[in-house]
């Protein structure tokens, strides 16, 4: 039986049960006889960048996150805009792999689930296409009003964002088969 690609979603809110957390464990759900998640949620421990800890023996939780993402098929992010940016800490992440060649050709789904998100969600394919991820237009997806996808449940009930990360999924399947 052929092992199911691993994914590593990367959340990109330090929110405590976010949409963007949400959004990819109905991701996860969906796309269970693919894909095999693995999440992380970590990224407000992360260190501040610093060019000058980046040498031979960086900090054990950039160390951790490097590998996280080097064992992974493919990544996804997801993250929300804050003052139509991206969130500090989700860059603050990202910086941390400018040294390194560890996205380089590595496939990546690019997810911005926020109010608008249309400025964030140009800043990311920006960043990940500068260190090289590999992505396509039909494996980024921008995803406006997200709070108002769900229920009080946090159950996603937007038939049109379900339909989405289904053509999101299939999309990310063709690009690990390329």
């Amino acid at each position: 039986m052929k092992q199911k690609p691993h994914i590593l979603a990367i959340i990109g809110s330090t929110r405590a049960n976010s949409s963007n957390l949400k959004l990819v464990r109905k991701l996860a759900e969906l796309s269970a006889g693919i894909f095999e998640f693995t999440y992380f949620e970590k990224i407000a421990e992360l260190p501040h960048f610093n060019p000058d800890l980046d040498k031979e023996d960086p900090p054990a939780a950039i160390t951790a996150l490097r590998q996280l993402v080097a064992d992974a098929d493919a990544v996804i992010i997801c993250t929300p805009e804050y003052v139509f940016s991206l969130p500090g800490s989700l860059k603050n992440a990202i910086e941390w792999f400018v040294s390194t060649t560890i996205f380089s050709g590595k496939p990546v789904g690019l997810i911005t689930a926020a109010a608008s998100g249309e400025k964030a969600h140009e800043e990311l394919q920006l960043v990940m296409g500068t260190i090289e991820a590999k992505f396509s237009a039909v494996t980024t997806l921008l995803i406006k009003g997200i709070k108002g996808k769900f229920d009080t449940d946090g159950n996603l009930i937007d038939q049109v964002t379900i339909d989405q990360l289904q053509k999101f999924i299939k999309a990310l399947e063709e690009l690990l088969n390329k």
